[in-house]
C-alpha cells in the first residue's frame, strides 16, 4: 500500500481529484460564478478592444458630436470632446486591468520572496524584513503611492512601480504567516535533513502549501490595485488623457454631471462591476480551498 501511494501515477490522478473537487465546490457558489463570468467579460474586452471598436474612436476628437446623450448610435452617451463613452470604457479596460494583474503579479513574486527568507531564516532576517514592512504600512496607502508618483512622475509605468511598492508589504505579511504554519512540518524538517538547498524546500514544500492563501490573496487584491488606479487617476497622478482610464473618465466627467450624469455613472459602474466580479470569485475561492469546507 505504501508503495502504490508513492507511485507518481497515484499523485498525479489524487492532484487532478484534488482539481476537480475544488471547482465542484467552486461551482456550488453562485455568486462566485456571477463574479468569474463578469470578470470573464472584461477580459474579453481587454483582450479584443481593437476588434470590438477601433481605438481611435476612443481618443479622437470629434466636436460635432459631443455630448451626446445615449443612443443607438451611441450606447453610452459621448463626451465633452464628442468621444464615445463605450468605447473608452473597453478600451480603458486594458490599463486597469493591466496595472490591477501586472502590480498584483509583481507584488506577490516581491513578497513571496522576502516572506520565504523571513519565515524560513527567522531570526535577525526576519526581524529586519517585517521591520521595513510594517514601517511602510504605517505611511496610508493612497499617501505613499502619491508621493512615489509625484517624486518619479505620473505615467504607466511609474503608477505601476507605486502600486507594487505600496502594496507589497501586504503580500510579505500575509504569505509570511502561511510559511510560518508549515515551516515547522515534518516534511521540511525532512527536507532539510536530507541536504535539499533552501531554494528548492521553499518551491517545493513551502510555497505549494501556502498557494491557497496566495490565490485568494491575490484575487482580492487586483480589485483593490483597480481601485487605487483610478483614484490616482482621478487627482491627475494616473494615466494622462487622452488614453482611456476609467479615474480619468471619472475626473473629466464630475464637471458635466448634474446636466449629464452618464458621463459618471457608466465609468463609475465599469469600476464597481469589475471590482465585484474579483471579490465575489475571491469569496468562492476561499471556501474551494479551504479544507474545513471539504465534504
Amino acid at each position: 500500500m505504501k508503495k502504490n501511494a508513492g507511485n507518481p501515477e497515484r499523485r498525479r490522478k489524487r492532484n487532478a481529484f484534488i482539481n476537480r473537487d475544488t471547482w465542484r465546490r467552486f461551482k456550488k457558489n453562485k455568486a462566485s460564478l456571477v463574479g468569474l463570468i463578469l470578470f470573464l467579460i472584461f477580459v474579453l474586452f481587454m483582450i479584443f478592444a481593437d476588434v470590438i471598436v477601433p481605438y481611435s474612436v476612443a481618443i479622437e476628437n470629434n466636436i460635432s458630436q459631443r455630448l451626446q446623450p445615449p443612443s443607438a448610435e451611441h450606447w453610452f452617451g459621448t463626451d465633452a470632446f464628442g468621444r464615445d463613452v463605450l468605447a473608452r470604457i473597453i478600451h480603458a479596460s486594458r490599463y486597469s486591468l493591466l496595472m490591477g494583474i501586472v502590480s498584483v503579479v509583481i507584488g506577490i513574486v516581491c513578497g513571496s520572496v522576502l516572506a520565504a527568507i523571513a519565515g524560513l531564516y527567522g531570526g535577525i532576517a526576519d526581524r529586519t524584513i517585517m521591520l521595513i514592512m510594517d514601517t511602510i504600512l504605517c505611511i496610508p496607502f493612497m499617501l505613499l503611492a502619491l508621493a512615489i508618483v509625484a517624486a518619479l512622475g505620473s505615467g504607466l509605468e511609474n503608477l505601476l512601480m507605486a502600486l507594487v511598492i505600496a502594496s507589497v508589504p501586504i503580500y510579505v505579511r500575509v504569505i509570511r504567516s502561511s510559511i510560518l504554519t508549515v515551516v515547522e512540518s515534518d516534511f521540511v524538517e525532512a527536507a532539510r535533513s536530507l541536504g535539499t538547498p533552501d531554494r528548492w524546500i521553499v518551491l517545493k514544500h513551502i510555497l505549494p502549501n501556502a498557494i491557497g492563501t496566495i490565490i485568494v490573496q491575490a484575487t482580492m487584491s487586483v480589485g483593490t490595485m483597480i481601485t487605487w488606479a483610478a483614484a490616482l487617476s482621478y487627482v491627475g497622478m494616473g494615466i494622462q488623457p487622452p488614453a482611456p482610464e476609467w479615474g480619468a473618465m471619472l475626473s473629466e466627467g464630475k464637471n458635466y454631471m448634474l446636466q449629464y450624469p452618464y458621463l459618471v455613472i457608466f465609468p463609475g459602474l465599469a469600476i464597481v462591476l469589475c471590482c465585484l466580479s474579483l471579490n465575489l470569485m475571491g469569496d468562492g475561492l476561499r471556501d474551494a480551498l479551504d479544507p474545513k469546507l471539504k465534504d
